[in-house]
């Protein structure tokens, strides 16, 4: 009866690098086959193929992870590649998938490091040559980026083309239909004092395609503003790859130094045109300091909703006719897509949904709390005695000046450390050893003194601070003053129906107020 042959597969990496990619994929097919074919218990099952994926991971790597599964599968019993350095050039890699391949009976042979993972000592020698391996790609990887910074700091571009420029051969050159576009976004910005919401809302109206993008976005608008390279610089090493085994980049916050070149290409808009937009972000962003993105930026972020459409109202600043700024806000919709309409596509977009200005929402939150059946009084004595009892607690325990004589004694010790040492009490290790920590001892109690100094300051000020505390809550929760940071903490949610329909509810009671035109609601009944 005849034996069964072993079904054999064949791994190998192609690089996109080889000019002749079909023939070296020829080449390795044609050496595996006659390989395999020498060896009369073998039969080949099939050839699997990488094209220009590094082997320092495996992530990426479809036809070595389909062979993988393949082999778990049953469908073979061997695979050859010619080295380890084909297979995975890190080390957890190579002896994982090894042992995994073992325990469903499939072997690795890899011919030029001369290695059976089905042999005894395999894991131990294959352990030995992926170290091997993998630091040799470590000294690659850092070679390679080495010659990337030199050539970056010679002018050369390691990037994609963008708008208003493309990019070949590492050479930047103006593409006039992007510039175009460019020069618009800044002249709408700068000369028309058009924030980006509404240069991205005018750009899609207008049909101008944006590039590399979906869809123009007031991000995209401010990438465009903050880009160095439309004034004629060039800035590389924005990102970069701190691990070379799993190639993930990341933005670099000064981990590497940045290659910088000034006037390096030609510009698409003036260097002072830069500036003074850049100047005018930077003042946008000083008004915000401090503040988190996104819901968290205003208080009323995400709680007030239009009765329309149901989106979100976006917080927008206007201008009045004396020149003084106020806050207002705004359907999404609306402010993305202006009026209702039917869009290119057949869609309908837009809202009519209506604005409402910041002081308006705050005073009908004043309304509500003021309508609120709670013992106010009780209220504020219970959160100011909550107050005092957390101000009147001691920290520490001691007193500055018992902290003072501790840090004296210990400098006293320290000094004398100098007399025992020339005396031969101590060698100079245990010299060394006992500074060291006298000195860690009179850090950490002047830090101790510091902490105690600056509480007997605050007791010192604790009447006047708890009269203010006390006035403070009082108004608070009488509805005397009108803090956004305080009503949106009761708010959960404001429907804008109409100027004259306008919904409140609040967190944790079941109960609606509605009222009758903003900017007189005199007439609001709870109901």
């Amino acid at each position: 009866m005849q034996e069964t042959k072993k079904r054999v597969a064949a791994y190998c990496r192609v690089s996109t690098d080889n000019e002749d990619q079909a023939n070296s994929f020829e080449s390795q097919q044609r050496y595996f086959r006659r390989y395999i074919e020498h060896n009369p218990e073998w039969e080949l099952y099939a050839i699997f193929a990488d094209e220009g994926i590094s082997g320092t991971n495996t992530k990426k790597r479809k036809e070595f992870n389909r062979m993988i599964e393949r082999a778990k599968s049953g469908d073979f019993d061997l695979i050859v590649t010619k080295e380890i350095s084909r297979f995975a050039r890190n080390t957890l890699d190579s002896i994982f998938y090894t042992r995994d391949l073992k325990k469903h009976g499939v072997g690795v042979i890899f011919l030029n490091d001369n290695i059976n993972t089905l042999d005894g000592d395999a894991e131990l020698r294959l352990a030995i040559m992926s170290s091997i391996a993998q630091e040799e790609s470590r000294k690659t990887s850092e070679r390679v980026k080495w010659g990337q910074k030199r050539r970056m700091e010679q002018g050369v571009v390691f990037g994609r083309s963008m708008l208003g420029y493309d990019v070949k051969n590492g050479k930047m050159t103006i593409n006039e239909e992007g510039a175009r576009i460019v020069r618009l976004i800044f002249h709408k910005f700068v000369d028309e004092g058009k924030g980006t919401h509404v240069i991205a809302r005018e750009l899609r109206e207008e049909g101008i395609e944006p590039m590399r993008v979906k869809e123009w976005q007031n991000t995209v608008i401010l990438r465009v503003i903050r880009n160095e390279k439309y004034c004629g610089d060039l800035v590389q090493k924005k990102t970069y790859t701190p691990d070379f085994l799993s190639h993930e980049k990341k933005y670099n916050r000064g981990q590497e130094e940045f290659v910088i070149i000034k006037d390096h290409h030609e510009p698409i808009i003036s260097r002072e045109l830069f500036d003074k937009a850049n100047r005018i972000l930077d003042a946008k962003s000083l008004s915000q300091k401090g503040r988190a993105k996104h819901s968290n930026r205003y208080p009323f972020s995400g709680k007030i909703k239009c009765g329309r459409c149901g989106a979100s109202y976006v917080a927008r600043y206007k201008t009045r006719k004396d020149g003084s700024r106020y806050k207002a806000w705004r359907c999404y919709e609306a402010a993305n897509h202006g009026r209702p309409h039917i869009d290119k596509a057949g869609n309908h977009a837009g809202c009519s949904g209506e604005s409402i200005r910041n002081e308006d929402a705050v005073y009908l939150l004043y309304l509500v709390c003021r309508k609120l059946k709670i013992n106010r009084r009780k209220v504020v004595d219970n959160l100011t005695k909550t107050i005092d009892a957390v101000m009147q607690t001691d920290l520490t325990g001691i007193s500055a000046n018992v902290l003072s004589e501790k840090i004296e004694e210990t400098r006293i010790k320290r000094t004398s450390l100098i007399d025992l040492y020339t005396s031969g009490d101590i060698d100079k290790s245990e010299f060394t050893a006992l500074r060291a920590r006298y000195d860690e001892d009179i850090i950490k109690l002047k830090s101790t003194m510091k902490s105690v100094e600056q509480q007997q300051t605050m007791i010192f000020k604790q009447q006047e601070l708890m009269a203010d505390i006390k006035n403070a809550i009082d108004e608070l929760i009488n509805g005397i003053r009108y803090e956004d940071e305080y009503y949106t903490q009761i708010l959960d949610t404001m429907v804008i129906n109409d100027k004259n329909h306008i919904d409140v509810y609040l967190r944790m009671l079941p109960h609606k107020w509605s009222f009758t035109a903003a900017k007189s609601i005199t007439g609001a009944e709870n109901r």
